[in-house]
């Protein structure tokens, strides 16, 4: 009698490795389609702020959290995200994230009060930590070492770009007010778009799992999300409560907390174990001083995409038509760096691409500041162009090499861990910078200050943190190596 031999199912790195260049282009479509998504939706509300803030009588501290209620979660749960594909297949968590994102968007476009707006977004932010981290994940498997390089510094382009374009899309659904549904359109379509997503997922990502898939850290999941959580609660609430003392202990104790889980981390991955957060890939100078420098330009980034959408809607009566023809030109200043960058400035110039960046964006945010602030009553767009086209350039060049550089050491097998971990820097930096320049300008607006006043307080913050950026850039390995052999 023959007896029936079962294979192993493939791995995630064995499915990919059989991929024609056709079948990977449409896989590495379908995950950038999903990117850019949940990219725009970390913005996407601000334009829509001030309507939403008018027709249900929200308070600043309410306007916060819908801003950074989606980064909030996101962050939190998204190194988890990043382990869970390594365990059970990325393609499999890249499914359900995508079918959370639909319902959560959907229940977010019908929200009814601000509680409701705000409990959508969590849940929106918190089912897109499952789906975004399997994006870089897949990457991964598709793409060579040599290759990565184009192709991560194609999606820091993309991640720029989609943080501009998410408040112009808004702006123009809210302009054509579809069904008089006024705002809500902005979340309702991602229904559509993640539909094709979802039938072209199912046939183009690689199934299976990670070679070395292990067992979920339960006890590392629990400190980090508190660990974040503990320090983005108090710094959303503290202004609306007016700093009561528990909120500066809440903040100090998530130092702690965040040391109880490096020190996990590592008892956990001495021991032989599946830690959360792969220790051995904090050794290497890209990823640790990448990160840093992830954090803080997408705190600024976030930090000026809400104060400025206020700024000109409620400061100075501008519509939301007329704020996306006025943001717009970031973006003109942005893609040309972009484009360049992606295949002839990120290798040729390295780290002086970062560095550069950060001083011409540092350069236009405080022209931008100090045009508003020195503006003689109305505030003209064209007042503004020339110093939003710098501005976007210097975005371009900033942030576009900074995920390039994080990611040029990890080896495929760690690839969940370390796109969970990137990720959940840029969107731990989004909820700060929301968080702490939002308390330098709505701390103006509760008292005699102006917008313009606000805003320019916001701005010096901003320029200061990009000054440090400048610092850390020289911390950098000087190029980009694709091979983890060749850099020490």
């Amino acid at each position: 009698m023959a007896t029936a031999v079962l294979k192993a199912p493939q791995s995630a790195q064995a499915q990919a490795a059989g991929y024609s260049d056709k079948r990977r282009k449409l896989a590495l479509l379908v995950i950038a389609t999903a990117f850019v998504l949940d990219l725009m939706d970390s913005t996407i509300l601000n334009i829509a702020l001030p309507t939403i803030q008018h027709t249900m009588h929200a308070s600043f501290t309410a306007l916060q959290w819908m801003a950074a209620g989606y980064t909030l979660t996101f962050a939190v749960l998204l190194i988890t995200g990043g382990r869970l594909g390594d365990v059970f297949g990325y393609k499999k968590l890249f499914m359900w994230g995508l079918v959370g994102f639909m319902a959560s968007s959907l229940l977010t476009g019908v929200a009814w009060n601000t509680e409701a707006l705000v409990i959508a977004r969590l849940l929106q932010g918190a089912t897109a930590a499952l789906m975004v981290p399997q994006v870089l994940s897949v990457v991964q498997l598709l793409y060579k070492p040599e290759e990565r390089v184009a192709i991560n510094g194609l999606l820091g382009g993309l991640s720029a770009i989609a943080t501009t374009l998410g408040p112009i899309v808004a702006g123009l659904l809210i302009k054509a007010n579809i069904a008089h549904l006024g705002w809500r359109p902005i979340f309702l379509i991602n229904i559509p778009l993640g539909l094709v997503a979802l039938l072209l997922g199912a046939k183009y990502l690689p199934k299976g799992k990670s070679e070395h898939a292990a067992k979920i850290d339960s006890i590392g999941t629990g400190l980090v999300m508190a660990a974040i959580g503990l320090l983005i609660f108090p710094l959303m609430q503290g202004h609306g409560l007016g700093w009561p003392a528990w909120t500066f202990v809440m903040a100090a104790a998530s130092v702690p907390v965040f040391g109880v889980f490096a020190w996990w981390q590592r008892r956990v991955s001495k021991r032989g174990g599946s830690p959360l957060v792969i220790p051995s890939l904090f050794r290497h100078r890209s990823f640790n001083v990448g990160l840093l420098l992830s954090l803080i330009v997408f705190s600024t980034i976030a930090g000026f995409a809400l104060t400025f959408t206020l700024l000109l809607q409620a400061g100075y009566g501008f519509s939301p038509l007329h704020t996306i023809l006025t943001g717009i030109f970031i973006t003109v200043g942005m893609m040309p760096a972009v484009a360049l960058l992606s295949k002839k400035i990120i290798p040729a110039l390295g780290r002086w691409a970062i560095t550069i960046g950060v001083a011409i964006m540092a350069l236009g945010l405080g022209a931008i500041g100090y045009a508003v602030t020195h503006a003689s009553g109305a505030l003209s767009t064209w007042q503004l162009v020339p110093l939003l086209i710098v501005m976007g350039v210097g975005m371009g060049m900033a942030y576009s090499p900074l995920l390039p550089y994080v990611l040029s050491k990890v080896n495929p097998q760690d690839a969940g861990s370390a796109s969970g971990v990137a990720n959940a820097v840029q969107q731990t930096g989004g909820a700060l910078g929301v968080a702490l320049i939002g308390i330098v300008f709505f701390g103006n607006l509760g008292s005699t200050k102006t917008y313009a006043q606000g805003f320019g307080r916001g701005i010096l913050l901003e320029v200061g943190l990009l000054a440090l950026c400048l610092v850390l850039s020289f911390f950098l390995p000087r190029h980009i190596v694709a091979r983890a052999e060749a850099q020490n």
